[in-house]
């Protein structure tokens, strides 16, 4: 790491963390907590000036050469000085044709063109590989509740890479494996892990704090000219590996496919790669159903047909938990209270509120394979399935699925 990437390094982890945790105290003291313009002008005014000299040095500097770390680390540092100028009103998709900051746009364009990645933070950024220095981490502010959401959500993604990682592992050994029940069971255990830190973010995590000061940073913004969604908490392969692996979800449905495209270049190249790896797949159910009615009454696929049901449970439940829990509480419930102004430019995602949750709730379906005439689940499959599985109870606090 050269010596303008380490200082633009040091003064996002330092002045910037400072500057942004000063004006979200001046918000949050407000009567209106979600008025932004005019409050803590001269703060802002420092924050968009230091960062833009930084900004400057590196894009002269052009190219450093010095490999992906280094490349990931200043696409980080960049999006997020621009996701805090978003957030305190310097910058809005909605005022503006293009971004008012060229030379930041510039080197995000630069820098993600050369990864292969949207010029903008990613989720990646601020949990799997965000580097901890003395054990601290990137973050926007030092507010307990951002901290406490940065590092609980990044423990569920890292279990639900263990969860992709071993189905992964099942694909490798054929689902008719007898010793697939290693991976099976560390599957399950992973997903349990998510349950377990989702239950911990929820009852931990200040609402008021979360929705007036956190969310705000993830909200779309401009470079150059085009403007680019927030971050999301489900960009990273993991999540839909599960998905197309345990066959609860399939690349040929139009609606899964646009949210693969969407979501392609805001993860890690890796990523990129695993997820089309991933897509080529035959998936578990379907290779389980091409049993039944042969083999369906031999031990290994009583035993294996059994423990796919069970993670197929533990990950609904996971969804379920995440759209009911976290999404209502969190974002619609607190958005409730908001003027029709104040709603506007509110999802990460772009869509007005009601657009999002409608998404949101179909997507919770297919994880679920809940019984929907319109949307295709996998809903009756599921009940094919769980028929031929002699006494099937799903797992503690799991959801049934496909119970026809």
């Amino acid at each position: 790491m050269n010596s303008r990437v380490e200082a633009f390094e040091h003064w996002i982890r330092t002045s910037f963390v400072q500057m942004n945790t000063e004006l979200e105290n001046l918000y949050f003291a407000q009567e209106d907590r979600a008025q932004v313009i005019g409050c803590g002008d001269p703060i802002k005014a420092s924050l968009r000036d230091e960062g833009h000299s930084h900004v400057v040095a590196l894009l002269a500097e052009g190219n450093t050469g010095e490999g992906f770390d280094s490349a990931y680390g200043v696409l980080g540092s960049v999006g997020l000085y621009l996701g805090a100028l978003r957030r305190h009103e310097l910058t809005n998709p909605v005022r503006e044709e293009r971004s008012p900051f060229p030379e930041a746009s510039s080197l995000a364009l630069h820098v993600g063109a050369s990864l292969g990645m949207a010029p903008r933070f990613s989720t990646g950024h601020l949990a799997t590989h965000n580097r901890a220095r003395a054990g601290v981490r990137k973050s926007f502010t030092s507010l307990r509740d951002e901290f406490l959401f940065i590092d609980e959500n990044t423990r569920g993604i890292l279990s639900l890479q263990r969860a992709a990682d071993a189905l992964t592992g099942i694909v490798h050994l054929g689902v008719s494996s007898p010793v697939a029940d290693v991976a099976f069971d560390a599957a399950k255990q992973a997903l349990r892990d998510v349950i377990r830190f989702n239950d911990r973010l929820m009852n931990q995590l200040d609402v008021e704090r979360f929705f007036y000061s956190v969310r705000p940073y993830y909200k779309p913004y401009r470079v150059g000219r085009q403007e680019y969604r927030g971050a999301n908490a489900g960009d990273f392969s993991g999540i839909n590996e599960i998905d197309l692996l345990l066959g609860l979800c399939r690349a040929n449905d139009p609606y899964y496919a646009q949210l693969l495209v969407d979501k392609m270049l805001f993860m890690l190249p890796s990523d990129q790669a695993r997820l089309r790896d991933c897509m080529t797949r035959t998936s578990l159910l379907d290779e389980l159903l091409s049993f039944v009615g042969d083999y369906d009454e031999e031990d290994w696929f009583q035993q294996n047909a059994r423990a796919y049901l069970e993670v197929c449970d533990l990950f609904g439940q996971a969804a379920a938990q995440h759209h009911d829990g976290l999404v209502r509480r969190f974002i619609e419930g607190p958005a409730a209270k908001l003027s029709q102004q104040g709603l506007e430019g509110i999802t990460a995602s772009g869509p007005p509120l009601p657009v999002l949750l409608r998404s949101l709730e179909v997507l919770r379906d297919l994880r679920l394979a809940a019984d929907r005439p319109d949307i295709a689940t996998r809903y009756d499959d599921l009940g094919k399935l769980r028929r031929a599985v002699r006494d099937y109870r799903p797992p503690a606090g799991g959801a049934a699925l496909g119970n026809a």
